[in-house]
């Protein structure tokens, strides 16, 4: 059973890598909406692998699936049949996966399943990475031509000479802002190539006596044939190009936790979780929040409470404040004038889960039967737990189970943010606000209710999208202008005097429930009036519904022709 188990999971790696190597070719000859279907594929795949074992494994072990004792000799023989596999913490995780499932298995059970420390990454060495080093020798020019000489594709650069200019300027442009003399000593790159969207990108690094920097090269391909579209330099952008709003890299990895372990180099700040899912190691991903999260929750005694923020009429919403992430619950019963039900709420999950979430939607982790000791809850968050999320939480015992919930990255709301933050910076979060619901509608997404507390600000300042019950696909909503009353009777009425259909939208209307001083609502307006049209809904529409794929780039695009751009220069001694 061990060795089939093994056979299991290698299959499922040998699949996911192969969808993976597809975003070559997809990228090579644009065919970005096949890329969009290998995302989700790619995303399904690891649970119709696991379910197909887990049926497998009952009808081979017929009454003896849920043995005990078998299962601890077979979990005792995995763990010496995977010692010498690269990334053997994944083979831990798609055992567990099998064994919860078979045993139902609430919190955790270290006699049939791998607990989190024991699925804890290995402790990767930078020496055995996939990585091409280039030394510079005396001209910038020369590192970089070398460089694209070995990523080449089948479809030739646009200008070669010019790219090679473009790059080399921006990397001496950033070393020259921060008055650093010294030369780059050398360039580091990542082997395979990082594909996301419309965007393929080498990651590396710049070193130089005494500094490093990140680097990653963003190339676009057009009709006229590829180009580097950005050089992206800080830690910060290279972060948000790696984060929990983005969809997946597709990057074909040999052993995952070294280029884990390099990526985490780079963006010291930034979760080992976030690192390894959004290279598409979900499941990966979720064990190394769950073993971090309990590993902290042992070391700290603070209390879980409410989250802040209004309280929700679909989730109940609590966190731990010691630790930046945030867990909901779905409720039983959903307040008026809430309509959706339950299946509802799951399926705008999922939704998001698969979708191109444009750097503006949060990556909801869904775990179930989790355990916590109740004496861990403020006493009127358990009560509302247990009162409002009866279907979802009960007490067994000391402690408290919850079979169902999300967990995300914790956010500011936006509506407190632009209560309590400067001027300036409430300012800049009002205009992103609007970018925010700009960038989901290309995305084809329309965030449904658009309140300022359904959407969160991260610590780079970014406005995100996080609730998710009454999202719906652009192509989806009737967007229409408001009619225009025929006397003063219809002029006067209370509600609507004309008809509105369940899809119907009125984007006329948005601003009205906003809330937003006349400051913020002014600047609203200068940036993004056209969000309050139903003909510029109307229109992304159309180029959405023809096939038409509408680029939302994750960073700061600069122009070819106009280098006049925002510098992306930081550097981390």
């Amino acid at each position: 059973m061990a060795e089939f188990i093994v056979e299991a999971f290698l299959h499922y790696n040998r699949e996911f890598r192969r969808i993976t190597r597809r975003a070559r070719s997809r990228f090579e000859r644009r065919e970005w909406a096949a890329g969009q279907e290998d995302a989700a594929e790619r995303i399904d795949l690891y649970d119709r692998i696991v379910n197909g074992t887990v049926a497998e494994l009952r009808t081979r072990l017929d009454d003896r699936a849920q043995d005990r004792e078998l299962w601890a000799a077979i979990k005792e023989y995995y763990a010496r049949r995977i010692l010498d596999y690269p990334d053997s913490e994944f083979f831990k995780t798609f055992f567990s996966s099998i064994t919860r499932r078979i045993f139902a298995t609430i919190g955790v059970d270290p006699a049939v399943e791998f607990i989190a420390l024991d699925v804890e990454p290995a402790k990767h060495l930078l020496d055995g990475i996939q990585r091409r080093v280039y030394r510079n020798r005396g001209a910038l020019d020369f590192v970089f031509d070398e460089m694209l000489s070995d990523y080449h594709f089948s479809v030739p650069f646009r200008d070669r000479e010019r790219t090679i200019n473009y790059i080399t300027r921006e990397v001496n442009a950033f070393r020259d802002s921060h008055g650093h003399g010294a030369r780059i000593r050398r360039v580091e790159l990542l082997e395979p190539v990082f594909y996301q969207g419309t965007r393929a990108y080498l990651v590396g690094r710049l070193q130089g006596n005494d500094w490093w920097s990140p680097l990653v090269i963003a190339l676009k391909n057009t009709d006229e044939g590829i180009y580097a579209d950005a050089v992206i330099l800080s830690e910060n952008d290279v972060s948000m190009l790696f984060g929990f709003t983005r969809s997946y890299f597709h990057v074909d990895l040999e052993v995952v936790g070294a280029t884990v372990a390099m990526l985490k180099s780079m963006m010291p700040k930034k979760p080992i979780a976030e690192i390894y899912t959004v290279l598409g190691r979900a499941k990966q991903g979720k064990t190394e929040r769950y073993r971090s999260f309990f590993r902290h929750l042992e070391h700290s005694d603070d209390l879980f409470v409410r989250a802040r923020g209004d309280k929700g009429m679909v989730m109940e919403v609590f966190t731990l404040p010691s630790y930046d992430i945030v867990f909901k619950v779905i409720k039983d019963r959903f307040a008026f004038p809430k309509t959706t039900v339950r299946k509802d709420v799951l399926e705008k999950y999922q939704l998001v889960f698969k979708h191109d979430r444009a750097g503006r939607l949060v990556d909801a982790q869904e775990f179930r039967r989790l355990e916590f000791g109740k004496h861990r809850f403020e006493e009127s968050l358990l009560e509302d737990l247990l009162a409002g999320c009866a279907d979802t939480c009960r007490i067994e015992g000391d402690d408290l189970i919850v079979e169902h919930a999300y967990i995300e990255r914790r956010l500011t709301p936006l509506n407190l943010y632009v209560q309590e933050a400067g001027h300036d910076e409430a300012l800049r979060a009002v205009i992103d606000y609007g970018q925010a619901i700009r960038d989901l509608a290309f995305s084809n997404i329309f965030a449904g209710d658009l309140l300022l507390k359904n959407f969160g600000v991260t610590r780079h300042g970014r406005v995100i999208f996080y609730d998710y019950d009454e999202l719906c696909l652009v192509t989806e909503a009737n967007f229409r202008n408001m009619p225009t009353p025929r006397d003063d009777m219809e002029e006067m009425q209370s509600g609507a005097w004309f008809y509105v259909g369940p899809n119907d939208v009125f984007p006329e209307q948005f601003i009205e429930f906003l809330g937003l001083k006349p400051e913020y609502r002014e600047a609203f307006m200068e940036h993004h009036a056209e969000l309050l049209q139903a003909e510029w809904w109307i229109g992304v529409q159309k180029r959405l519904q023809s096939g038409e794929i509408l680029e939302v780039v994750p960073y700061s695009p600069r122009s070819w022709a106009d280098h006049r751009g925002p510098g992306l220069y930081a550097l981390r001694h």
